[in-house]
């Protein structure tokens, strides 16, 4: 098959519009370029812009293609992000955003390091680095198969294109960049997308008498653990992420991150809409009778393509590059904010309080720049050469959620935190995670808990498991040590991680040259007025 021509120059307009956007927006950060701007947009994000960036990061190439494949392959019934994801954004809005955008964070992960101490809370970012890279990753991989699918060209070389333009105009501004693109994207995923789908469902090889039985799935007794488990992982597990928090805290007000995480949660389900016709389409396709030349029926290692084959098989050549740009804008808006992410925490919490605290405003924004370009770098490579790339980011995923959630309801809710019941939570769950094994990575089950089957693998809620036992054990803990501390049981000179606010005091002189000064003030003053410090504005 020859390269489509016609494709490439449609793509290769829609790559220079997305570029266009992202260098204009950046303009707005070029005339001071503080951190400020580049990591929060000068908290200045309107709530027309809030929604669309927001709804952008669960709005991405792996929900709109994942949403098609799973309803294609599973059912209805198993196609749980659209509801996941619309529950995750309630349940932020009602009790993360706010609280987060009004205490004036920079991250996610500053209330962790001003509790915890800039050690401790370092180690809290592996899983969100690790997560960013491999999802950065996973989109771009799947891009390039998609546009080799549609395009015939390169796989190799899409990942690079697209890579290259996404970490160009987020070098240039920040989140002003990602936010006003993200908006162009999103338009072009619901055009694209919901132009497709009356030709594909009116292309004669569709009949839909051959799913009557099938589509709306099934789930079998044993796998209702599992079941739920999974719903708790996209519902709790779509909140502790550095890229949603990070547009919480652009917002102008608390009430409006608020507001603006609620009508995400309904644009994230209505994006979901078309994806989904367009993989109900699929399982009712006699792929036969199309131009379609692989095996029929589609193969498992297939299915994740779905989409991409419907819209070249299924609809004219026009609508199908249409529907293309729509998966490449899901994909850039994906990568673009992972990799700003990424850049964030590296600057904010690992290299300014751990090896230049006393660093200039102009320095940390240089810092984000060059990390946007190795974070770039990083994802292209691992997109390009691992074969398990969504494993790892499914891996990672998990990760967030049996760790992070519980961490970031401790460290918001649980004034009694401290390092010690956090670091081994923090081993703990991540123990408990990989002895249940990944089947996409061929990580076998080392445990195997209740319901467990050799065909199926765990039935048991084993990452909910894990979220909930490291919840229980921050507190306990944390309860338990602060009391040990306290009575003297063990001597107040191994209290190595401060976590006794009077063992700060005796020790004010010696933590302040090696503690960020936010993190002594935490220390010592009530977890109630935690709100009316403006994170690292102080240091």
């Amino acid at each position: 098959m020859a390269v489509n021509i016609l494709g490439v120059i449609a793509v290769a307009v829609f790559y220079i519009l997305i570029l266009a956007i992202g260098v204009y927006a950046g303009r707005k950060t070029a005339k001071s370029g503080t951190t400020e701007e580049l990591l929060i947009a000068d908290r200045g994000l309107g709530l027309i812009v809030s929604f669309f960036t927001m709804t952008a990061t669960m709005v991405g190439g792996a929900f709109i293609n994942g949403t098609a494949e799973i309803i294609a392959s599973s059912g209805i019934v198993w196609t749980q992000a659209p509801v996941g994801y619309c529950l995750s954004f309630i349940i932020g809005g009602l009790f993360f955003a706010p609280q987060m955008r009004e205490a004036g964070y920079f991250t996610m992960f500053d209330p962790f390091q001003q509790k915890l101490g800039k050690y401790a809370g370092a180690v809290l970012c592996i899983p969100q680095f690790l997560s960013d890279l491999f999802w950065t990753a996973a989109v771009l991989a799947a891009l390039g198969s998609t546009i080799s699918i549609i395009l015939d060209i390169n796989q190799t070389l899409a990942i690079i294109i697209s890579s290259c333009i996404a970490v160009f105009y987020t070098f240039l501004g920040g989140l002003w960049s990602v936010a006003y693109t993200d908006v162009i994207q999103l338009i072009c995923i619901a055009v694209g997308l919901v132009t497709a789908v009356p030709f594909a469902m009116t292309h004669p090889a569709v009949d839909y008498t051959r799913i009557n039985t099938t589509w709306k799935g099934e789930i079998q007794p044993t796998q209702i653990g599992s079941y739920f488990d999974i719903y708790c992982l996209l519902i709790f597990g779509g909140i502790p992420w550095q890229v949603y928090i990070q547009r919480c805290l652009a917002c102008k007000t608390p009430q409006r991150a608020r507001i603006a995480s609620f009508v995400a949660s309904i644009g994230c389900f209505l994006f979901a809409v078309p994806a989904a016709c367009l993989g109900i389409t699929a399982a009712a396709t006699d792929w036969n009778q199309t131009t379609y030349g692989g095996d029929v029926p589609i193969p498992a290692k297939m299915m994740s393509y779905v989409l991409p084959l419907a819209l070249q098989h299924l609809c004219p050549a026009p609508v199908a590059i249409i529907g293309l740009g729509a998966i490449s804008a899901a994909v850039m808006s994906s990568a673009d904010s992972s990799i700003l992410s990424s850049a964030s925490v590296f600057a904010m919490n690992i290299y300014k309080p751990m090896f230049r605290q006393q660093a200039s405003d102009r320095e940390i924004s240089w810092v984000i720049r060059i990390s946007v370009l190795v974070c770039g770098v990083l994802s292209t490579l691992v997109a390009m050469s691992a074969r398990s790339v969504y494993g790892l980011y499914v891996l990672c995923s998990d990760l967030m959620y049996v760790i992070m959630f519980p961490q970031l309801i401790c460290i918001l809710y649980f004034k009694g935190t401290n390092a010690y019941g956090s670091i081994t939570a923090f081993v703990v769950s991540f123990t408990l995670r990989i002895v249940g094994g990944e089947s996409l990575l061929n990580l076998p089950a080392l445990v195997h808990y209740p319901f467990y089957s050799p065909e199926h693998g765990q039935n048991f809620p084993f990452r909910t498991f894990a979220m909930i036992t490291s919840l229980l054990i921050i507190v306990s803990l944390s309860k338990l040590t602060e009391m040990l501390f306290r009575k003297n049981l063990i001597p107040k000179k191994y209290d190595v991680f401060m976590c006794l606010r009077d063992n700060v005091r005796e020790n004010g002189e010696l933590n302040k040259s090696k503690t960020p000064r936010i993190f002594i003030s935490f220390a010592m003053d009530d977890m109630s007025d935690a709100k009316r410090r403006p994170g690292f504005e102080e240091t």
